[in-house]
């Protein structure tokens, strides 16, 4: 028997007991982020329809989650690639808006998904070896923006202002788009670091904005190969986060000619790779 099917809210409720040192216990309730799976689905002309992914995150953007989730991987590569994202075809089963389908517009290479991806909200598609799987697809990016040191410091700000469901679960990773200006653009959350950074970039590829050449990302959180690459594969020249990058993230920033900021926190920062797009004051 269906059950009705209800759209996940990204806010969970939840009964817990608060314990506070020398002054007792009370009962009391908190809002959690919510996190759930989302399979993705490639549906392609000639070709049968087929499941790639399973990614756990918190609902909401889903269908931004998922086209950018196949762009950063390579299996779509333009906005005109995509034709129409959906939720599940079975209506009112309980994993209806637990299943996405990305339709496209011509035949993809089976050979970019002759493995199922699985993701965790902690580390995303986990196991890369080098970066030859993605320089395969994703040229270095341009020669971008400068961006004064001003504008950087302001960026944390901005983004913890922007998360709304932060305030209210403590229990999120936000990524947010900048211009040159510092001013904050989009900003999507999740409770893994790199869906909310597919987001953006899927919202980016279904309006037509890809590559984000003129653009900055600010993460939080630390600074991973994962995040790096679905930017590099945007086109995205500056990438800042208020912890510290790994030695594979700052390899592939070296490697398609990224400026990578970290341990963004108060007027202190540190430039990894390609200093010269960060000006001084």
């Amino acid at each position: 028997m269906s059950v009705p099917a209800t759209r996940p809210g990204n806010v969970t409720r939840t009964r817990l007991v608060a314990v506070e040192v020398g002054d007792g216990r009370r009962r009391t309730a908190d809002a959690l982020a919510t996190e759930e799976p989302m399979e993705i689905r490639v549906d392609a002309p000639g070709m049968e329809q087929r499941a790639v992914a399973v990614t756990m995150r918190t609902p909401g953007n889903d269908f931004e989650l998922a086209a950018g989730f196949l762009h950063t991987e390579g299996v779509v590569a333009a906005t005109g690639d995509v034709t129409g994202v959906r939720y599940c075809d079975v209506p009112r089963s309980e994993q209806q808006y637990n299943v996405v389908t990305v339709a496209l517009a011509r035949p993809y290479d089976p050979a970019l998904v002759q493995r199922s991806f699985y993701t965790t909200s902690s580390c995303g598609v986990c196991g890369k070896a080098s970066l030859d799987s993605i320089a395969v697809r994703c040229a270095p990016v341009g020669e971008g923006p400068q961006l004064g040191e001003a504008v950087v410091v302001a960026l944390p700000g901005r983004l913890r202002e922007g998360q709304s469901v932060f305030d209210r679960t403590g229990g999120l990773h936000a990524a947010g788009l900048f211009d040159t200006g510092g001013t904050l653009l989009e900003l999507r959350e999740d409770v893994g670091r790199h869906n909310a950074v597919d987001k953006l970039v899927g919202h980016a590829l279904l309006a037509g904005d890809l590559p984000l050449s003129e653009r900055v990302l600010m993460v939080s959180g630390r600074l991973s190969f994962e995040i790096v690459q679905k930017a590099a594969v945007a086109g995205i020249p500056i990438v800042c986060a208020v912890s510290a990058p790994s030695s594979l993230a700052v390899d592939t920033g070296r490697r398609f000619g990224m400026t990578l900021v970290g341990f963004l926190r108060g007027s202190r920062f540190n430039i990894y790779t390609h200093p010269e797009r960060i000006t001084a004051e």
